[in-house]
C-alpha cells in the first residue's frame, strides 16, 4: 500500500519539477530591466480592512461573473476529498485542505485579473478571467505558480512522511479512525504537533513569497527574482501585518470549508480580490 500512495505523489512532485525547469528557462527571456526595483510602502493592519472593503465591492459588482466561476474551486475541492477517500488516502484528507492555501494564490490570478481591469475601468466579464493566459509575462507568472505546486506536493508528501514516522505505515481504516488516534494518542498528539509546524513553515515560506508577486507580475513588467524579492521586501518590512493577513486567509479558507467547501464560493473570490488591492496599497 505505501507504493500506491508514494508513486502517484512522487511522480507528481518529479513532474512538477521537470516542468518547473523548462519554465525557468523560458521565465529568463523577457523585456524586463532586472534593476527595478519597486518602491514598497508601510502597511498598517487599517490597510488589510481596506483591501477586505474593496475586496467585497469587487465581489458585489462583478457579482454573476466571479461566482460562476468561482464554483469551480468547490468542486475541485471535493474531486480532490473524493479521489483521497476512495483510494485509502483518508490520512492526507486534512493535508489537502490545508494545501488550499498553499495554491490559493494560483487559484486567485483570474481575480486579481478582474479586479486589475475594473480599477483600470475596461470591461469586466468571467472570461477576462483567462486573459491571464494571454499575459505577455505569463512565462513569469507560470514560473511562480509551478513553485506553489511544488511546496503543495512537498507538504503532501511530508504529511505521508510524519503520518508513518508517527501513526505507522497502516492506513486508518476511516476518517473517524484516524481522528480519534489524533486526538487520543501519544503519536497522534505528536503527529498533530510536527505536522502543524511543518505546515506552518511552508505556509509562511509561500507567504511571503506571494503575497505580492503573482499581482505585480500580472500588472508591471518586472523580472520573476525582483517580484519576488519585492513580495520579500514586503513581508520583512510589514512582518505584523502580513502575519495578520495570513491568519486572516487561514481563517477565512477554514469557514469557507465548513459547509461542504461551498462558502469558498463566496470566500475565495473576496480574499483574491482583497489581495489584489493589498498589493496596490503595497507597492507604491
Amino acid at each position: 500500500m505505501p507504493k500506491t500512495i508514494g508513486n502517484p505523489l512522487s511522480w507528481t512532485f518529479g513532474a512538477l519539477g521537470s516542468a518547473a525547469g523548462y519554465a525557468a528557462e523560458v521565465a529568463t527571456h523577457g523585456t524586463a530591466d532586472p534593476d527595478v526595483r519597486p518602491e514598497t510602502r508601510v502597511l498598517v493592519l487599517g490597510d488589510l480592512k481596506e483591501a477586505l472593503r474593496k475586496g467585497w465591492d469587487d465581489l458585489t459588482a462583478m457579482r454573476s461573473d466571479v461566482l460562476f466561476a468561482c464554483m469551480l474551486y468547490p468542486a475541485m475541492g471535493a474531486v480532490l476529498l473524493a479521489l483521497a477517500s476512495r483510494g485509502d488516502l483518508n490520512h492526507l484528507l486534512f493535508p489537502v485542505l490545508s494545501g488550499f492555501a498553499l495554491v490559493g494564490p494560483v487559484a486567485a490570478l483570474g481575480l486579481y485579473e478582474l479586479s486589475r481591469r475594473r480599477e483600470a475601468g475596461q470591461e469586466v466579464s468571467w472570461g477576462a478571467m483567462f486573459d491571464v493566459l494571454r499575459n505577455p509575462h505569463f512565462p513569469r507568472i507560470l514560473m511562480l505558480s509551478l513553485f506553489n505546486g511544488v511546496i503543495f506536493m512537498a507538504w503532501l508528501l511530508l504529511a505521508d512522511a510524519i503520518h508513518a514516522a508517527t501513526l505507522g505505515t497502516e492506513r486508518p481504516v476511516s476518517l473517524m479512525a484516524l481522528i480519534s488516534a489524533a486526538l487520543t494518542t501519544p503519536a497522534g498528539w505528536v503527529m498533530t504537533v510536527v505536522g502543524t509546524a511543518v505546515g506552518f513553515v511552508l505556509a509562511a515560506a509561500v507567504l511571503a513569497v506571494s503575497v505580492v508577486s503573482f499581482p505585480l507580475l500580472l500588472d508591471r513588467d518586472v523580472t520573476l527574482p525582483v517580484a519576488v524579492m519585492t513580495s520579500v521586501r514586503v513581508t520583512r518590512e510589514n512582518p505584523g501585518v502580513i502575519a495578520a493577513w495570513g491568519l486572516i486567509v487561514a481563517g477565512g479558507l477554514v469557514l469557507g470549508m465548513l459547509p461542504l467547501l461551498l462558502a469558498l464560493v463566496v470566500v475565495l473570490p473576496v480574499l483574491g480580490h482583497a489581495t489584489w488591492h493589498l498589493y496596490r496599497a503595497a507597492v507604491v
